[in-house]
């Protein structure tokens, strides 16, 4: 049952002709008055195809919210708390990303979608989590300056023969850095049944010990067709607030009940019904940067859908 607020916040949404983007991660109460949820490629994707509103309410970190704006230079993308910005995008400005392709001429530049838009201006090509081998593989360049993520480059040149070339040297997610292999470990002991699925920006001792490394899209669509019961989930804890939703007859345990994204949890119910009462906080991103992400975005949503 919707409480009073998200009642009021779908009101104005249809007054407003607005739609509410949720990223997987948001609170439940977010999740329940979003128009769509999904990972960073499944938010891009959607992005790009939004066609007949006047105002996007993007509830998630800062890089999402640029990204929808490059892809809808004509739409008024609002974010509800203009203080949600991920760490690892930070970690990676343009200049790093600029002295990389002056020390290895010749490599193309895959960015992680986790960066920000002038980082994303200086990428050939664009990833998320779910498609960062077949991005790679699809280049014809043999070396490859990827970034900011070091536990998803490491992942990624698992399934590739090109050479990964990692910028920054420690880009990670505070939040998938938390996962121990004791929490993996202790989680096998309880439950030896369960799969467990982990995010690849997980360290990779992390990787080897589950049985699936998957992005949170991935590991909906998993969950969902499995025949197993039981699944141990190692992201952040409101995908396991989504899953356990969706999937009422099985079993959603998270391998770690501290993995809190502090900067999404930002959104709340009620700056959500601020963004879209006065339209604000405005997301902008200048013309000439816009332009040269939105390349490394389309092409990667181009690859994505071969």
């Amino acid at each position: 049952m919707l409480n009073d607020l998200q009642k009021e916040i779908i009101k104005l949404k249809e007054e407003k002709n607005a739609i509410i983007l949720a990223h997987n991660y948001q609170t439940g109460d977010i999740q329940e008055i979003a128009d769509f949820m999904g990972d960073s490629l499944e938010l891009c994707i959607k992005a790009s195809e939004i066609e007949g509103k006047d105002l996007v309410v993007f509830c998630g970190v800062d890089f999402m919210a640029e990204t929808a704006a490059i892809l809808n230079p004509d739409k008024k993308i609002v974010i509800p708390d203009p203080q949600a910005e991920c760490p690892m995008a930070h970690m990676l400005p343009a200049d790093e990303v600029i002295k990389a392709k002056e020390r290895h001429p010749g490599a193309a530049v895959v960015l992680y979608v986790n960066t920000l838009a002038e980082a994303k201006a200086e990428a050939d090509i664009l990833c998320t989590s779910s498609n960062a081998v077949k991005i790679v593989n699809s280049l014809d360049e043999d070396t490859v300056l990827f970034g900011p993520d070091m536990n998803l480059a490491w992942y990624t040149s698992q399934q590739t023969d090109k050479e990964i070339i990692t910028i920054p040297e420690g880009g990670h997610c505070y939040v998938h850095k938390m996962f121990t292999t004791g929490d993996i470990f202790f989680s096998r002991e309880k439950y030896p049944d369960a799969d467990i699925l982990v995010h690849p920006e997980c360290d990779p001792e992390i990787q080897k010990f589950a049985d699936y490394v998957l992005s949170t899209g991935g590991m909906l669509k998993h969950v969902a067709e499995s025949p197993k019961k039981t699944f141990i989930i190692g992201t952040e804890v409101d995908l396991v607030t989504r899953l356990r939703r969706e999937n009422p007859d099985k079993i959603i345990i998270p391998a770690l009940s501290e993995a809190i994204c502090k900067t999404m949890k930002l959104h709340t119910l009620e700056k959500v019904k601020n963004a879209l009462l006065n339209e604000e906080y405005i997301v902008t991103v200048d013309d000439e940067t816009a332009d040269n992400a939105r390349s490394a975005v389309e092409r990667m949503i181009e690859v994505s859908k071969r």
